[in-house]
This record gives structure tokens, C-alpha cells and sequence, in this order.
């Protein structure tokens, strides 16, 4: 076998160990290695150029920004189970509850909310469907609707800044965090803004699938109601401000004073207020966040090892020119290329995770990229619209297993009258996942919808940069000097040290 033709080999089996099942940490690093002893074997690269492996794995891990992401876990985690979520639904529900589809707007205003403070998505699902399944159920919601928007509005949160997965985005494409979420905020509004609109139009076409609660069924009303959803509100809008804010990820703010890592750390302490405020803190809620971040992050290191490790052997035998050349020479372009790359994505989330296909596809996407010159800030969020889907795929989205598991434990504890059909979470997530997919093909071809909330570049034409000196700036120096050819070292040497006694003189 010639090394040209070892990459795509490379690749073709990368998709055969992601099939097997086996943790993809460990498939990634196994193939690293025996492909890097094969090519040493052939010679296409020496014995010390895996010699590297260790010191770049541990340059790697060193990345103070990857602290980032347990910071942000725990503070999600946090927010999860502090009763946050079962407080904001409750006033929400009651305040849209009588308006036509009014439980529908309240899952995805609060799934908004939550997904801008925990940035997590198992636990914002298991939440919502726990507290708003039954309810939406016994006031006649469709069946499919009800599973399709609790999904789709906990799956929002991959998007919403504090988002984890904008976080590896930045490191792997070399861009400010910042900048990430700035990025991110006009397609998540967007997102929410479809989303409501869908469940208007539904409302309006069959209403019998959303329809409104019965005013009785409040519990508060007037000013009561208004301030429960402002406690709830009002201290996750000023978190979100202040660790966002602290870190430039917000729009129109131009400037950060705290890294990521930093704001991070500030998220939790402000997460362990909100759950004191709550009366939540406990040492059991604090060891159950601790456990499930500690879950998580060792996770993400494992994959980050066996994903540098296949692709350090990958870039050996060439297979980052192997890439660009397949992927550059598309017709269409900019537009053809991301086209492309977007519907293998959307492929590709039937099986990988989406910390995997960062850390796996990223790194041979994004070089790609930047030759073609397209923003990597957009490029980033655009691929962070597509992973939402990877959640939301039947029949093997994680947001439908959460649901699925959750519908489960509903009927047994009696708090639905009969199991919610695989066939109607299935078919429910579809509607949503079709709009994903708009908000895809929106932010391909109106990439305003991304860079109108990031910096704008100032550009210089240098051709029109002029220089100005003052008027007298000639009036006590010497004209220039002009090479003298005559003029030897020593005459030099003594012609500048006389000039120098004469300043001091004078």
C-alpha cells in the first residue's frame, strides 16, 4: 500500500470502530496506534516521530481552557437539581397556560433560559419532562407535540451560551470563547423564535393539539404570579449577565475582564447561591454535582487522548492534504463546501457524540476552512446548529432516550394514565428536527444571522496610511546621513563621540 492511499484507509476504518460500539476513546487511540507502528513499519515516518505522542498529549491537556468545561458542568449541574426549572415552569405555565399553545411557549421560553445557565442537556430534559409532561397531557396536548417541543427545548441548550460544546469549538479552531458565544446568540433567538412560531401556526391549523388551559386551573394570579416568574427570571438573567458578561460573551460588548475558566468558577459560586436561595443546598445535592461532573470530564479527556493520538498518526501519512483536496475541489465553492460538510455532520450525529465529532472531524475540517477563507467563528456555531440535531435523530437522538425513560417512570408512578408510545416520540421529534435544519440553511446563506454580534474588523489600507511630521521636526536634527565611502570605522566612532560632547556641552 502507498502512504497516499493509507489516509482514506485510515478513515474508512475510523468509521468501522465507530460502528463496533466500543468506548470511542479507546477505538481511537487503539487505531492511532497500530496505524502509526504500520507506517513505521513501511517506513513513511521514523520511530521518534511517536516518540512525540506523550509530550503532545500532555501539551494538549495543559490548555488552561479546558478547565472551563468542569467549571461549567458543576454549575449546570447545580441548576439542574436546585429547583430552578420546576419554579420557572410552574409561573410560566400559569402566566401562557390560558393562551392557545400557551404551555408549549412556556417549555421553550423556560428551556431557553435554562439552556443560557446550565448548558447541559440530560438534565434540563429529565427536568422539563418530569414537570411539564403530565400537565401538558391532562390538559389534551397531542401526544407527539408534547414529546417534540420537551426534546427540541432541552436540546436548545447546546446552543445557548454558556454551551460546553462552543467551548471545544473555540479550542479547536483556535478562536476567543468570546467570540463563540457572541456568535452564538442570533441563531439560538432565532431558534426560539421558529420554534414559537411553529406552535402559533399549530395552533392556528389544528388547535385541538395545543390547546389552552382553563383559567380555573391557576393557582396564582395577578401580581403573585408575576413574582414568582420574576424570581425566577431575575436571578438567572443576573447570572447569565455576569459570567457571559465578565467574559466578552455578550452582544455588544467589546471588552472581557475574566477568562473563561474564571468565569467559569464564578458561574458555580453564583449556581450554589441560586440553589441557597432555593433552599437546595445540600451536601447531598453538592457530592451529586461533583459526581456527575467528574463523569463528564473524564470523558472528555479520554477522548481528547484517543483523538489526538489518531490524529497525530493521521496528519503523518498526509492525510490533512488527503482531506483538503477532496473537500476544496467542490463545485460550488464556500457554499458547496459547507453544504457538503453539513450533511456529513448531520450523518455523523446518528452515531458520534457531539464532543466526539469535535474532537475527531474538527481538527481535518477546520484547516480546510480557514484556506477557503471563511470565518471559523461562523463556521463554528454553524456546525454547533447542525449537532443539535445529533440529540434530536430518530432513533438514536439521547434527548429521545431521556424522554423515553422518562415517559417510563411517569406511568409506573401513576402520574400518567397510559404509556406514551416509542412511535409517538419518534415521530414528534421530526417537525423539530426538519427546523434545526432550516436554522441550518439559514446561517449558511445569511451569515449576518452569526457576525452581526461580533466585533467588526478594522481593516487599514496601507496604500492610504500617511505619516505627518511636526513642522519643527527638522529645524534642530541633522540631515540625514549619506554613506561615505571614505569614511572608515574609527572616523566614524570618533566623528559620533565628538557630536556627543557637544550636546553635553550645550
Amino acid at each position: 500500500m502507498q502512504m497516499e492511499n493509507f489516509a482514506p484507509f485510515m478513515f474508512g476504518a475510523l468509521v468501522f470502530v465507530m460502528l463496533i460500539g466500543f468506548p470511542v476513546a479507546f477505538s481511537l487511540a487503539a487505531l492511532g496506534l497500530v496505524s502509526g507502528f504500520y507506517a513505521i513499519e513501511m517506513g513513511w515516518f521514523p520511530a521518534g516521530f511517536m516518540a512525540n505522542l506523550p509530550l503532545n498529549v500532555f501539551g494538549i491537556l495543559s490548555n488552561d481552557l479546558l478547565l472551563a468545561i468542569p467549571f461549567f458542568t458543576f454549575m449546570g449541574a447545580i441548576l439542574e437539581k436546585c429547583g430552578l426549572a420546576e419554579d420557572m415552569l410552574d409561573s410560566m405555565g400559569q402566566l401562557f397556560g390560558p393562551v392557545r399553545g400557551g404551555l408549549g411557549y412556556s417549555v421553550i421560553i423556560v428551556g431557553f433560559i435554562l439552556g443560557a445557565i446550565t448548558g447541559t442537556v440530560a438534565g434540563q430534559v429529565i427536568a422539563m419532562a418530569l414537570i411539564s409532561m403530565p400537565v401538558m397531557i391532562r390538559y389534551g396536548y397531542n401526544m407527539r407535540y408534547t414529546t417534540g417541543v420537551l426534546a427540541a427545548s432541552g436540546t436548545i441548550t447546546q446552543l445557548v451560551p454558556p454551551s460546553l460544546v462552543l467551548i471545544v469549538m473555540a479550542d479547536q479552531l483556535g478562536r476567543s470563547v468570546g467570540d463563540m458565544y457572541k456568535g452564538a446568540w442570533g441563531p439560538s433567538i432565532l431558534q426560539v423564535l421558529i420554534f414559537a412560531l411553529y406552535t402559533f401556526a399549530l395552533g392556528i391549523v389544528k388547535p385541538d393539539h395545543v390547546p389552552g388551559v382553563p383559567k380555573t386551573a391557576r393557582t396564582l394570579n395577578g401580581w403573585a404570579l408575576w413574582a414568582k416568574c420574576l424570581r425566577g427570571i431575575i436571578p438567572s438573567a443576573i447570572l447569565i449577565f455576569a459570567v457571559l458578561g465578565s467574559m466578552g460573551g455578550l452582544p455588544f460588548m467589546s471588552t472581557a475582564i475574566a477568562t473563561p475558566t474564571e468565569a467559569g468558577a464564578m458561574g458555580c459560586v453564583g449556581a450554589l447561591v441560586l440553589a441557597a436561595m432555593h433552599r437546595r443546598l445540600t451536601r447531598e445535592l453538592v457530592w451529586q454535582a461533583m459526581d456527575g461532573t467528574m463523569r463528564l470530564t473524564a470523558m472528555v479527556v479520554f477522548i481528547l487522548i484517543g483523538s489526538r493520538v489518531f490524529s497525530m498518526v493521521f496528519q503523518g501519512v498526509d492525510g490533512a492534504k488527503w482531506v483538503e483536496h477532496l473537500l476544496s475541489n467542490l463545485p460550488g465553492g464556500q457554499v458547496g463546501f459547507l453544504i457538503v460538510v453539513n450533511i456529513f455532520i448531520f450523518f455523523l450525529a446518528f452515531f458520534l457524540d457531539f464532543f466526539e465529532i469535535a474532537f475527531i472531524i474538527l481538527p481535518m475540517l477546520g484547516p480546510v476552512a480557514d484556506k477557503m477563507g471563511i470565518d471559523l467563528v461562523w463556521f463554528g456555531v454553524l456546525l454547533c446548529v447542525n449537532m443539535q440535531t445529533s440529540f434530536m435523530h430518530p432513533p438514536f437522538g439521547f434527548a429521545l432516550f431521556y424522554l423515553r425513560g422518562i415517559a417510563d417512570t411517569l406511568y409506573k408512578e401513576k402520574r400518567i394514565d397510559a404509556p406514551v408510545k416509542s412511535n409517538d416520540i419518534y415521530l414528534g421529534a421530526i417537525p423539530w428536527v426538519l427546523m434545526q435544519v432550516l436554522l441550518v440553511a439559514i446561517v449558511i446563506f445569511v451569515p449576518q444571522t452569526v457576525t452581526m454580534f461580533l466585533d467588526k474588523e478594522v481593516k487599514v489600507d496601507l496604500d492610504k496610511v500617511q505619516i505627518e511630521l511636526p513642522a519643527d521636526a527638522g529645524s534642530t536634527s541633522e540631515p540625514p546621513r549619506v554613506n561615505d565611502p571614505s569614511m572608515t570605522p574609527e572616523k566614524q566612532a570618533d566623528d559620533d563621540q565628538k557630536k556627543i560632547d557637544d550636546l553635553f556641552k550645550k
